[in-house]
C-alpha cells in the first residue's frame, strides 16, 4: 500500500526492511519438551477414578516440594476395555522444575504396590537412535569411605567423651593416665550445644541454619538438615531418624531452595520436622502440641514423637483425644487413623531387650524354608485421669494389632509418671495420690511384670512424695528418692530439702518387691545406676549449699546374700563418699567404671568444670574450667557377640585378665625406669657439682700457698657417696581360692 510522505513522496510498505526490528523484538518461545516427564508405575483405573488419582498424585509431588496440578497431568486411555495405561505426562513450568521432580520421586512409593519411575520425555528420542556399541567405561579410582564406628578399634580399648567450653569443642580419649589425650578439637564447631546419637555413631552440632553431623576418624560432616533457629533434636533408637524443633514456625520464603531436602509451602506454619539421616530427606512436619490450656503458660513434653524399639512408628499424643502412630519411613498414619482415647495424658513404647532380640534372631534364622510365625508385636503403655465418674486408668496395648492387653482402674489420682524397665521386663507407674480432702499427697507405685501370664501388678504403698526414680539396668531392683519435708515444692533460696533414699528388689518366690534398704535423713535428689546395674551414685544435684556424692555397691557380698538365711539387703555396701561443689550433672561411662560429673556455665558461674571418678568414688581427674558448658559420655553400640559368646568370655576371664595384667606390670615398670633414671641424673650432676667445688677450693688453696692433700686431688672419687635404690618386680602371681 502507497502512502504520503512529508514531502508528497510516495512510499511502498513492502519495500520497508523492518528486519532489524523484529530481531531486537522477537519473542522466542522454548519448544523443547526438557519440562515434560514420564511417570510409570501409576495404578491402572477407569475414568471414574481419574480425578481421585491425580489429586493423590498432587498431594505427593507437592509433599516433597514440587507442586504440579492436576490440569497439568496427561492420562493416555486404552481405547479397547477403557482404562488408563499405567504412566501419566507432566508439565512443569520450566526445565530445573522437572529435575527437581524426577531427583525427588524417581523410586517413590505411591503405595504398597506401586512406584513411581519417571523419565524425561526426550529421553526417549534419545534412547531409540542409542549406538548400542558397548564402550567399557574407565575404572573409577576407589575412595575408601571412612568407618562411623572405627573408635570400637581403638587397640587400648578406650571410651571417649565430648567436652564444650567457650567457643571450644573437644573430643578426649579417656584410659589409663598415659593414654588420656585430646582426639580432636575444633573451634566454633556450634552454636548452641552438641549431642551423641545413641550408639556413637554420629556427632551432632547445632546451629542457626540447622543440624549438622559428624563422624569417622576424620570428623568430617556426614549430613545436613536444614532447619533454622533449631533448638531440640532427638535420634531414634537405631540411628536411622532424626526430628528437629524450633521454638520459631516454619517459613518458606520466596525463591527459596526446593527439594527433598527442604521445607515446602505445606510446611509453613509447623515447628517439627521428622528427616531421614542416611538420605537427607525430609519426611514430614507436625506443629507443636502443648498440654491442654494456655499454650504460653504450659511447656510442651520433649520428645514431642517417641519412637518404637524398632524404629519402625513413631508416635505423638494430642493431649485429652488421641494417639497417632506413623509407620517409617513414608510417615503414613498407620491404619489410617489414631487411637482414639477420651482423656489420654501420656504414653510410653516397651523396650526390647536382650532377651527380645535373641528370639527375634532365633525366629529370623528358623524363618527360611518355614510357614512366617505371626509378626512380633510391639507394646505401649498409656494412661487416662479421672472423669466424672470414671477412674483413671493405665493400659497395656500391643500394636500394630491394637488389643488391650490389660487395664488397670486407679482412684484419687494427681498424676502418673510411667517408667520401663530398659530390659521391657517390668512397668512401674508412679502414682500421686491425694487424700479425699485434697490437703496432702502421698505416692504409690503401681508394677507390672510385663513378662508373666495376664501381666500381674504389685502395688507399693508409700506414705512420701517420691521426687525421684529409676530401676535397675539390665536387673530387678529400683531405687526412690522420696521426701516429707514441709519445703518440698517450694524452696527458699539456700534451704536444702532433707531425702530418704530406698532400694527395692524383686522377690521371686513371692512375686512381690521388697525393700532392701532404707537411708533416711540424705539430701540427694538424685539417682545414678551404672549401665551395667550393681553400682549406683546418690547426688545432690543442682543444689547451692550441698554438694555430696555416695557411692553404693548393691552386690558387695553376694555370697553373703546367696546363704540361706542371710539378713535380707546384707549385700549393700557403701563404698565411698567424695564432694563436687554445686555439679550440675553426673553421667556414667558406657563400660559402668567411671562416673563424670560437671558443674555448668549454664546453670551458674561458680568453678565450673568436671571430674571422673572410678565407681569406689576416686577421684581420678579433675579440671577446673572457665565457662565450662557441656560433658558427654560417647555410648557404644550393643555388643555383637552372642549369649554364650558373653558366657564364655566370663568363664575365661582369669585368661584374658593375664594380657592386661602384663600390660600393666609394664607400665609400671616403664614408670619406674623413667623414675630412676631421672633420681640418676640428679646424683650425676650433685657429684659434678661437688667436683666442681673441690677443684676451685684446692685452686684457692694453691693460690693462697697452702698444701693441697694430692689423695684428694687424685681420687676424687672415693669420697663420692653411695645411694642405692630398691626396685621391685613381680616375677609371677598365683591367685587360689579358699573354700571354706
Amino acid at each position: 500500500m502507497a502512502h504520503n510522505g512529508v514531502n508528497g513522496t510516495i512510499y511502498d510498505d513492502e519495500d520497508i526492511d523492518y528486519s532489524d526490528i523484529e530481531a531486537k523484538y522477537q519473542v522466542e518461545y522454548d519448544e523443547s519438551f526438557d519440562n515434560i516427564l514420564v511417570v510409570d508405575g501409576v495404578p491402572v483405573i477407569d475414568k471414574s477414578k481419574l480425578e481421585k488419582l491425580l489429586q493423590k498424585i498432587s498431594k505427593d509431588f507437592s509433599r516433597k516440594g514440587c507442586p504440579i496440578k492436576p490440569e497439568n497431568m496427561t492420562v493416555p486411555w486404552n481405547e479397547s476395555n477403557g482404562k488408563s495405561k499405567g504412566y501419566i505426562f507432566m508439565e512443569f513450568k520450566n526445565p530445573d522444575d522437572a529435575s527437581r521432580a524426577l531427583a525427588a520421586m524417581n523410586g517413590h512409593p505411591f503405595d504398597a504396590r506401586h512406584t513411581f519411575l519417571i523419565n524425561r520425555f526426550t529421553d526417549f528420542e534419545r534412547y531409540l537412535n542409542l549406538d548400542e556399541t558397548y564402550v567399557e567405561p574407565p575404572p573409577e579410582e576407589y575412595k575408601p569411605k571412612e568407618h562411623l564406628r572405627a573408635w570400637l578399634g581403638d587397640p587400648q580399648g578406650r571410651d571417649q567423651y565430648a567436652t564444650y567450653r567457650g567457643d571450644d569443642v573437644e573430643i578426649h580419649w579417656h584410659g589409663k593416665p598415659s593414654q588420656c589425650e585430646v582426639a580432636y578439637s575444633k573451634p566454633n564447631w556450634t552454636d548452641l550445644y552438641v549431642s551423641w546419637s545413641p550408639m556413637g555413631t554420629y556427632f551432632a552440632s547445632l546451629h542457626r541454619q540447622g543440624v549438622r553431623l559428624w563422624g569417622g576418624p576424620s570428623w568430617e560432616p556426614q549430613s545436613r538438615f536444614a532447619h533454622p533457629l533449631v533448638k531440640l533434636i532427638d535420634f531414634s533408637p537405631n540411628e536411622q531418624y532424626l526430628v528437629t524443633w524450633s521454638y520459631d514456625p516454619i517459613v518458606v520464603r520466596e525463591g527459596a531452595e526446593q527439594g527433598p531436602q527442604y521445607f515446602a509451602p505445606e510446611d509453613e506454619g509447623n515447628n517439627i520436622a521428622v528427616w531421614d539421616i542416611k538420605t537427607g530427606h525430609l519426611l514430614r512436619t507436625f506443629p507443636s502440641v502443648y498440654p491442654e490450656g494456655d499454650d504460653q503458660k504450659k511447656q510442651m513434653a520433649w520428645p514431642a514423637l517417641k519412637w518404637s524399639p524398632d524404629d519402625k512408628y513413631v508416635a505423638r499424643v494430642t493431649p485429652g483425644q488421641q494417639i497417632s502412630v506413623y509407620e517409617l519411613p513414608g510417615m503414613g498414619l498407620q491404619g489410617k487413623k489414631s487411637i482414639k482415647i477420651e482423656g489420654v495424658v501420656d504414653f510410653e513404647w516397651r523396650p526390647l531387650g536382650d532377651r527380645d532380640r535373641e528370639e527375634i534372631e532365633k525366629e529370623n534364622q528358623a524363618g527360611s524354608g518355614k510357614t512366617p510365625k505371626k509378626a512380633r508385636e510391639n507394646m505401649l503403655a498409656f494412661w487416662t485421669p479421672e472423669v466424672q465418674n470414671q477412674p483413671a486408668r493405665v493400659s497395656l496395648m500391643s500394636f500394630p494389632s491394637r488389643e488391650t492387653l490389660r487395664q488397670k482402674n486407679l482412684f484419687n489420682v494427681s498424676e502418673c509418671k510411667l517408667y520401663w524397665q530398659n530390659q521391657g521386663d517390668f512397668l512401674c507407674v508412679k502414682v500421686d495420690r491425694h487424700t479425699k480432702t485434697k490437703k496432702s499427697i502421698f505416692c504409690n507405685l503401681e508394677i507390672f511384670r510385663v513378662r508373666e501370664k495376664d501381666f500381674p501388678v504389685e502395688v507399693v504403698e508409700l506414705k512420701d512424695t517420691v521426687t525421684d526414680f529409676s530401676w535397675e539396668p539390665k536387673g530387678e531392683r529400683f531405687a526412690l528418692v522420696s521426701s516429707s519435708d514441709p519445703n518440698l515444692g517450694n524452696p527458699g533460696p539456700g534451704i536444702t530439702i532433707k531425702t530418704d533414699v530406698s532400694f527395692y528388689q524383686h522377690e521371686r518366690s513371692k512375686g512381690d518387691f521388697k525393700l532392701l534398704k532404707s537411708l533416711p535423713g540424705r539430701t540427694s535428689n538424685t539417682v545414678r545406676w551404672s549401665p551395667r546395674g550393681r553400682h549406683v551414685v546418690l547426688a545432690t544435684v543442682g543444689s547451692s549449699s550441698k554438694s555430696e556424692l555416695e557411692f553404693w555397691d548393691l552386690d558387695f557380698s553376694v555370697d553373703e546374700t546367696r546363704r540361706e538365711g542371710a539378713p535380707w539387703g546384707s549385700g549393700i555396701q557403701h563404698l565411698g563418699t567424695a564432694d563436687h561443689y554445686a555439679l550440675t550433672d553426673a553421667e556414667w561411662d558406657p563400660s559402668g567404671r567411671y562416673i563424670a560429673t560437671s558443674a555448668s556455665a549454664w546453670r551458674h558461674t561458680l568453678e565450673n568444670g568436671y571430674a571422673i571418678w572410678d565407681f569406689r568414688g576416686q577421684e581420678l581427674e579433675k579440671h577446673i574450667l572457665d565457662r565450662f558448658k557441656q560433658f558427654l559420655w560417647r555410648p557404644r553400640p550393643p555388643s555383637l557377640l552372642t549369649k554364650e559368646q558373653q558366657k564364655q568370655i566370663r568363664r575365661n576371664l582369669k585368661e584374658y585378665s593375664r594380657v592386661f595384667d602384663e600390660e600393666d606390670a609394664a607400665e609400671e615398670s616403664n614408670v619406674s625406669a623413667e623414675l630412676i633414671a631421672h633420681r640418676k641424673r640428679l646424683i650425676d650432676e650433685w657429684n659434678a657439682w661437688r667436683q666442681r667445688c673441690r677443684e676451685e677450693v684446692a685452686e684457692e688453696r694453691r693460690k693462697r700457698g697452702k698444701k693441697v692433700e694430692p689423695a684428694k686431688e687424685k681420687q676424687p672419687q672415693e669420697e663420692q657417696e653411695e645411694i642405692e635404690v630398691w626396685v621391685d618386680e613381680v616375677i609371677e602371681q598365683i591367685e587360689e581360692e579358699v573354700v571354706e
